[in-house]
């Protein structure tokens, strides 16, 4: 695990680890660590901060903790307080995020990600005493917008992890219930 703290991560708020019962599932939808790491950089609040995850994990299973578990980073919107974001460093829909004709995620997700993604919720679970969802982006944020390529038609706003993600594997193996409207409030 490597510690690569984004320039304004003392900025976030501060947390207790009781209060994280939520890990969100994210893919990066950029081409390589390098690039999500620029776009993490990115200053996007008034308050100094932009748009990351604590956790991102390479496509060969190596882990970089961007954001500390208590520290508030903004990755999912109205569940930042109570959530930790893991990103998955995956090609998504990249670069034509918003193409209507362009929405299938066709990258899988290697063994070694996966392996490590469960290394790090095991480890998160001993770490944060009330850990017990997992979600998808997707489940949380199902937000529309209008289509790059035509306005008239609408695409999802976030698709990840998408499709390809092994669910079934990671639930089997995690230690975390799913996240949805039988299990808790959204």
């Amino acid at each position: 695990m490597h510690d690569w703290p984004l320039p304004y991560a003392q900025r976030l708020r501060e947390r207790a680890l009781a209060e994280i019962d939520l890990v969100v599932i994210h893919c990066t939808e950029l081409p390589d660590l390098a690039t999500a790491r620029e776009y993490g950089e990115r200053v996007q609040h008034a308050d100094g901060s932009g748009n990351s995850g604590h956790w991102y994990v390479d496509r060969d299973g190596a882990l970089h903790r961007f954001v500390a578990e208590t520290r508030i980073a903004n990755h999912t919107r109205g569940y930042n307080e109570r959530s930790l974001g893991v990103e998955l460093v995956n090609s998504g829909r990249y670069p034509d995020w918003f193409d209507s004709r362009k929405q299938v995620m066709s990258e899988p997700y290697p063994d070694l990600q996966i392996s490590s993604l469960l290394a790090l919720l095991r480890a998160l679970r001993g770490q944060c005493p009330n850990l017990r969802w997992l979600a998808g982006h997707e489940d949380l944020d199902a937000g529309m917008v209008p289509a790059s390529d035509d306005a008239s038609k609408q695409v999802f706003r976030k698709r990840d992890p998408g499709p390809l993600f092994p669910w079934d594997e990671v639930l089997a193996r995690c230690g975390l219930t799913q996240l949805g409207d039988d299990a808790a409030p959204l």
